[in-house]
């Protein structure tokens, strides 16, 4: 009825072409590859910023060294070995480990905090500070690299502490501008951008650090962060109606789609913790965001290292399964999205129901596919293409754990996002942590499958609880 009603507002009062809430998400996408992008591109530019050739003979005569190298010294402890081989840091192993994790920290400990924020003053700015936050990081990074290690950590760790606002603050955000027969659309347009800002940022990294060397990868791509941020300060608003240049009958859509609130306009509402945890719907989200990016890490990190350890594959397999999923992810979440959301507008499905069938293809689809890779053993091309397709079809995520939260309590959706996506970056840590324990001294296939089987369970138990406890 609520969603008939939306229709026929639209019929009455038709919009202009150009929609205001696309533009938002389309800038809300943009500063999620940001984001992401800036966080992954120095995994790839370490590989240029390492002496490993120094590394390693130090490592042979256990020695430390002094954290990096700077012009060759009559005095050098690396004996025969050149300096400048390769990068100018002497960063053992365990350095790179810190520097490379600092940033979850930041990111685990900021969600609460950054959901409380933008839904209490402004998603618009939270958002922004999230961004500029790792603009800086990242400005900085060579700079505090040849300072020290520990100083590169510290950024990281700063980096990661706006890192942890950007998923809530999106999600009052998205609340804010999507009608809720669009939400699936607007949410993973916005989302999607993270799969994308990845495989992008370890492409250009690439090709940065090879025409320009390791340091432009830190100036360019935050240089060019610095634009999108001017954008968002002028195209968008924390909500339509307060929007200089969206249209008089979008501003009235989204207002007339919007769940009605009972309390008075510009009340700061307190948040109702002991509900938000004894309610069934929710735990059951939370559990289930868990879940879910217990796979997609294992889909992200695990899975092309199996293949470059289990499989034995080359490089260009490696970079396939590093690259070409993304897109997929990508394209297949906007497509999907937008194809829920026109069979929610006509009535042939409830959102209870777009959201349940979300989560099972993000579940049950991958599960599948992962159960496949067990059983065709060391065929590498069957192998890629299940990898493609498990992680294609991850992309209706989006439309399931990302957005259920809105569907909940619209006016704690920063809230409820940071609760789950904090319960979700668990996995981030446990899943390396786990694959390390299972497979390490044994070669071979087997203890990979055992890694798949205890994956394929967790998210069958995922597309169970949400399929009977979902809302």
């Amino acid at each position: 009825m609520h969603m008939k009603m939306e229709i026929e507002e639209r019929q009455t009062h038709p919009e202009p072409c150009l929609k205001w809430r696309y533009i938002f998400s389309i800038l809300g996408s943009m500063g999620m590859a940001i984001i992401y992008g800036l966080k992954v591109n120095l995994s790839v530019a370490m590989v240029a910023m390492v002496n490993h050739t120094a590394v390693a003979a130090l490592s042979a005569v256990d020695d430390a060294g002094q954290g990096h190298l700077g012009p060759p010294q009559d005095d050098n402890v690396t004996g025969s070995v050149e300096p400048l081989l390769d990068g100018p840091f002497l960063w053992s192993t365990k350095e790179q480990g810190a520097i490379l994790s600092a940033y979850f920290l930041g990111y685990f400990i900021t969600q609460i905090p950054g959901g409380r924020m933008a839904e209490l003053y402004s998603g618009k700015y939270v958002f922004l500070v999230a961004v500029l936050m790792n603009t800086i990081g990242t400005l900085l990074s060579p700079v505090l690299a040849f300072l020290d290690y520990r100083a590169l950590i510290a950024i990281r760790v700063f980096e990661g502490l706006g890192g942890g606002f950007t998923f809530p603050a999106m999600n009052v955000m998205i609340a804010a501008w999507s009608p809720p027969a669009e939400r699936s659309t607007i949410a993973s347009i916005a989302f999607s951008g993270a799969s994308l800002g990845t495989v992008l940022s370890m492409m250009s990294s690439g090709i940065i650090n090879s025409l320009c060397g390791w340091e432009f990868v830190f100036y360019i791509q935050g240089g060019l962060s610095l634009v999108w941020c001017v954008l968002w300060v002028i195209c968008v608003t924390d909500t339509p109606a307060s929007h200089h240049f969206a249209s008089e009958a979008e501003k009235n859509y989204i207002a007339s789609s919007q769940p009605k609130s009972s309390s008075k306009a510009g009340e700061k509402l307190s948040v109702p913790w002991v509900k938000i945890f004894t309610s069934v719907p929710f735990m059951t989200l939370a559990v289930s965001h868990f879940c879910n990016n217990f796979g997609w890490y294992m889909l992200l990190v695990e899975l092309p290292l199996f293949a470059r350890s289990g499989l034995g594959v080359d490089m260009t397999i490696t970079t396939i399964l590093s690259s070409v999923p993304f897109f997929a992810n990508w394209i297949f979440s906007v497509v999907y999205s937008k194809s829920l959301d026109t069979a929610r507008a006509k009535g042939l499905i409830s959102t209870t129901t777009a959201r349940k069938i979300s989560v099972l293809i993000a579940s049950l689809v991958p599960a599948t596919c992962l159960l496949a890779i067990c059983l065709v053993g060391k065929n590498v091309l069957v192998v890629v293409i299940l990898t493609i397709l498990a992680v294609m079809f991850y992309g209706s995520m989006f439309s399931g754990v990302f957005s259920n939260q809105s569907d909940l309590a619209p006016n704690f959706a920063g809230t409820l996002m940071a609760v789950t996506n904090m319960l979700a970056t668990i996995p981030g840590f446990l899943v390396p942590f786990l694959c390390g324990v299972l497979t390490d001294g044994t070669d071979g296939l087997a203890p990979w499958h055992t890694v798949f089987y205890m994956t394929i369970g967790i998210l069958g138990f995922e597309a169970v609880i949400f399929t009977i406890f979902g809302k």
